[in-house]
């Protein structure tokens, strides 16, 4: 395999990134990339290792090990070109091509998907909208008429819609992953508050914010916790000292 010729001060990719990269890496690659992203917006051409490992959040050690599976290495005593990496994150989860999604319930978590402007950025453009109250069909929400959940096969088919969004009450979620499975779409990001299941072969993320804010508050009361245990303890400090 021939390697195009790039300036010495560009990060060498390897002959072929390793196949597999692991779920972990995955799921922190959107991390390097929007750390990446703010660099690029300051006008930053080079990071290191350890300024990029800050910014994301985790240790330098595993940033470089997470990069290594992308053929990426940096280099030495200069570290990484963030415009060169960034393409690099994007080409490999896909944000290089244009995906077609689906939001499939068009409540108030619907609409405020619906708007939000970052999707389009990112290599992702809301196709279609569905729901099934016929109060709603029809509705203009972000440039786009909301249709009849009965056509949401016919709207997968003539979009082309790669993956869709469950936004629906938790009684429906199931059903709609049914028939989003039987219509060919493989990718499904689950908001319902319902755990749903797919097939082998469907990749299914779930994103529950009752869950995430109950993890917040346990946090939160370990924190008040060790508020309340120093506060005790400076206290009996204090008694020992007057009764010294």
């Amino acid at each position: 395999m021939t390697r195009n010729s790039r300036p010495s001060s560009a990060p060498t990719p390897a002959a072929a990134p390793p196949r597999g990269v692991p779920e972990a890496t995955v799921a922190r690659l959107p991390l390097y990339l929007r750390a990446l992203t703010t660099l690029a917006e300051r006008g930053i051409a080079t990071v290191s290792s350890e300024e990029l490992a800050t910014s994301a959040g985790v240790n330098s050690a595993k940033l470089r090990k997470d990069l290594s599976y992308l053929g990426s290495y940096g280099t030495r005593g200069v570290g990484y070109e963030v415009d060169f990496l960034r393409h690099q994150i994007s080409r490999e989860i896909g944000l290089t091509q244009d995906w077609a999604v689906v939001i499939v319930g068009i409540g108030n978590l619907g609409h405020a998907l619906a708007n939000y402007g970052g999707f389009a950025s990112r290599g992702f453009r809301i196709a279609a909208l569905v729901d099934a109250d016929p109060n709603r069909v029809g509705e203009l929400v972000a440039g786009l008429h909301v249709r009849h959940a009965d056509e949401l096969e016919q709207v997968i088919d003539e979009l082309g819609v790669s993956i869709g969004v469950v936004a629906t009450p938790a009684r429906a979620a199931q059903l709609v992953c049914d028939r989003l499975v039987a219509a060919g779409v493989t990718s499904i990001l689950n908001f319902a508050p319902a755990i749903v299941q797919v097939p082998e072969g469907v990749d299914l993320r779930k994103v529950d914010l009752s869950t995430e804010l109950q993890i917040l508050a346990y946090h939160e009361q370990r924190k008040n916790g060790a508020a309340l245990a120093l506060t005790a303890e400076q206290a009996a400090e204090l008694a020992e000292a007057v009764n010294g």
